[in-house]
């Protein structure tokens, strides 16, 4: 899994500003990502900026008082780059081309996507940096389709974590299970939830998860009878690992740092740890056990 956070995207815009040619005196970024990294880029270069729909009807967005000398009619503006944050099919690109075909025939427009992978570059005139898949960036990860071939935990990455008080395995917990407000909002159908919530919470769970619009395939919870049993068994990364082992899935996002450590070791797969706002890959003990599975099951034919 190839991750890209947003300090990322300003690393790799920072360290490739060489690539952009001098000339170019407008950004253009191309929604809805597109927009993110079309504006660093041009604060970076202290060039002026707009969005797709902008350009077509020859705005340019405001920049505050700093940049007021700088902004010319928008007739004046020559050389023009089109900033997409990635490319992977082309799709959105050739679109845009084919809105801006002929629009503006004195102007000279440039295409470029800060992550490329490689079959996609002839459809742009340079890239900042390859980035192959299977991928995933922060700025969209919870609105991805690769949700449906993730793990999901619940507490803490869809709501907060009880408190202590709350987490008293009775009224506390259950008044917190029915009104926890939610924390990241995903927009995509998740794969599979797994959560170290007991199973004789799943009515409430279920009930939240429905009116909160969270939309998923799986829910799997901690078949055991009571939080003390939970706590003896300990074996809260464990758990979310088998789970992981057992279904084909490309990340586990989790909030726990450790035991995002826990799961990416025992598992042989990244872990993306909400917590901490990045990717936590297995040691080199869990990238060989992942590797070996991997061979046995080429060799059962599963």
């Amino acid at each position: 899994m190839n991750y890209r956070s947003i300090e990322d995207l300003n690393r790799t815009i920072t360290t490739n500003l060489s690539k952009v040619p001098l000339e170019i005196d407008l950004i253009v970024g191309v929604p809805r990502s597109g927009l993110l990294a079309a504006n660093l880029l041009a604060l970076h270069l202290n060039l002026p900026f707009t969005d797709v729909e902008g350009y077509i009807s020859g705005r340019i967005l405001q920049s505050g008082e700093r940049m007021k000398s700088y902004i010319k009619p928008f007739s004046e503006y020559k050389n023009i780059l089109i900033v997409e944050d990635s490319i992977w099919s082309g799709s959105s690109i050739i679109n845009v081309k084919s809105k801006l075909n002929g629009l503006y025939p004195e102007k000279k427009v440039l295409y470029t996507a800060i992550y490329a992978v490689t079959e996609a570059t002839n459809n742009i005139d340079f890239y900042f940096e390859i980035c192959p898949g299977p991928r995933i960036f922060e700025w969209n990860m919870m609105h991805h389709d690769l949700l449906e071939k993730c793990c999901f935990d619940i507490d803490g990455v869809l709501c907060i974590d009880p408190t202590e008080d709350e987490n008293d395995d009775g009224p506390k917990y259950e008044h917190f299970l029915e009104n926890v407000e939610p924390f990241f909002r995903p927009s995509k159908t998740i794969g599979y939830l797994v959560t170290n919530r007991l199973e004789k919470y799943r009515a409430l769970t279920e009930d939240w998860l429905l009116r909160h619009n969270v939309k998923y395939n799986h829910l799997i919870m901690l078949d055991l009878p009571d939080k003390a049993a939970r706590l003896k068994a300990n074996n809260h990364g464990g758990f979310k690992a088998s789970v992981y082992i057992k279904n084909d899935c490309y990340l586990f996002i989790e909030s726990s740092i450790w035991q995002s450590k826990q799961i990416a070791d025992i598992s042989g797969k990244p872990v993306y740890c909400t917590d901490e706002r990045k990717m936590v890959f297995p040691n080199s003990i869990g990238k060989s056990k992942f590797l070996l599975r991997k061979v046995v099951k080429k060799l059962i034919g599963k």
